[in-house]
């Protein structure tokens, strides 16, 4: 559907955005969404302790339905992060223990609060569990009352299905489950709170239009849509999100302002744009003007990007000392006390730590592997000067005001720090 025939402040930005992937029905939701009477939830499974950048990408749609007039509901996977989503998956995902998927509820659900404005107004966003209703269900009357509703057939050309079983890899029968759970949350909660919307990544689109579905197999009173998003992948193909960190998470205890303040102005050029779209709130003509700038000016359209983002998920105060951080390391060659730390024990350094190994600890490198074939390229450097030697040690005698300033090319940075 062409941008000018939204009638909808809400899907008129997220098309501008370019967030729409697919929806089930655009006239029915877009009439919704112009009265203000879209309530949309996305649902985030509590599989580690803090969620991560493609996350952060729904959590935009609910964003913009609130920034547009709109209800968003955040829904805490309590229930269906006990069964597993086998959506992109080549595996059976390990099965995590009550405990530990309540205590990775209770983490995520802090960054909530710096995206979303929650409360008891009719616009305001609400977080709901879904262990609330799925926990207490019983067997018989699940399968009596919901399972008849599902097709088998159906089921097995879903992609989270026909996938793995085309790529002969085991399903277990609690995985294939996990399709009726998640349609069941939609019809639960539009009982409940007479939400309307379920939207996701595109990965996600079997389950929620046949929770579209049962909500109309199960007589439910009012219409329900489905909308996704594409997901996250970088100009060049590459899928985003991973470092050699790992993954970059959005709490901060996880992956520091300037660790996540840094991915962002490592954007590949041709992302600017689009990132600038999808990730920040700044308004279409500013990003026009930014994505306008060529040669070294894209620099400068980076490092917005960077402060933006990071200033909706930690705060303003840290994005700002994260950029200067890196304006110190860059432009003035200085240390910054606000650079990624790690400490190792002064007994480690006396003895003398291998650089290699220094580099893994710190997070710049993968493995000793990645580190050694970085000397071998000259990208590896302690306090500014170049390692030649791939069994070189750090000891006391490389310290300088203390710490000991590691780098991987040009742009990525760390101290290290005897304890």
């Amino acid at each position: 559907m062409a941008m000018a025939t939204y009638k909808s402040d809400f899907l008129r930005t997220l098309d501008e955005r370019g967030f729409i992937h697919q929806c089930s029905d655009f006239d029915g939701l877009d009439a919704l969404a112009a009265k203000g009477e879209a309530i949309a939830y996305v649902g985030y499974d509590c599989t580690a302790p803090s969620l991560h950048i493609g996350h952060h990408l729904t959590m935009m749609l609910l964003y913009w339905l609130q920034q547009t007039g709109n209800k968003p509901i955040v829904l805490m996977g309590g229930g269906t992060t006990r069964v597993g989503d086998p959506s992109g998956r080549d595996e059976t995902r390990a099965l995590r223990s009550i405990e530990e998927i309540d205590a990775n509820k209770a983490t995520i659900k802090g960054v909530f609060a710096k995206v979303l404005n929650f409360g008891d107004g009719p616009k305001d966003a609400i977080m709901m569990d879904n262990a609330e209703w799925l926990v207490e269900l019983k067997w018989i009357d699940m399968l009596r009352d919901v399972g008849r509703h599902f097709s088998v057939n159906r089921m097995l050309t879903m992609d989270s299905v026909k996938l793995r079983l085309e790529r002969e890899q085991e399903m277990s029968f609690i995985e294939f489950n996990y399709m009726v759970a998640q349609s069941y949350d939609f019809v639960e909660i539009a009982k409940r709170t007479g939400c309307n919307l379920q939207m996701g990544g595109s990965d996600q689109w079997g389950n929620i239009v046949t929770g579209v579905d049962l909500g109309r197999r199960m007589g439910l009173g009012h219409q329900l849509y489905a909308l996704t998003t594409p997901l996250l992948t970088t100009a060049s193909g590459a899928k985003m999100g991973k470092t050699a960190k790992g993954a970059v998470w959005l709490n901060e205890d996880q992956f520091s302002s300037y660790d996540l303040w840094q991915y962002w102005r490592n954007t590949e050029d041709a992302d600017v744009e689009r990132f600038l779209k999808k990730f920040t709130a700044l308004p279409m003509a500013e990003i026009a003007r930014l994505a306008k700038l060529g040669g070294t000016e894209i620099n400068e359209a980076k490092k917005v990007l960077a402060t933006e983002v990071v200033a909706m998920l930690h705060g303003r105060a840290k994005a700002e000392a994260a950029a200067e951080t890196a304006r110190k390391t860059f432009e003035q060659g200085v240390v910054a006390d606000d650079l990624p730390t790690v400490t190792v024990a002064r007994a480690e350094l006396d003895g003398g730590l291998p650089v290699l190994s220094a580099f893994v600890k710190a997070g710049l490198a993968a493995s000793n592997g990645e580190a050694k074939r970085a000397v071998a390229n000259n990208a590896l450097s302690v306090n500014d000067k170049r390692v030649t030697d791939d069994k070189a040690k750090l000891t006391s005698a490389d310290l300088a005001d203390g710490v000991i300033k590691l780098s991987f090319g040009k742009k990525r940075h760390a101290l290290i720090r005897p304890e």
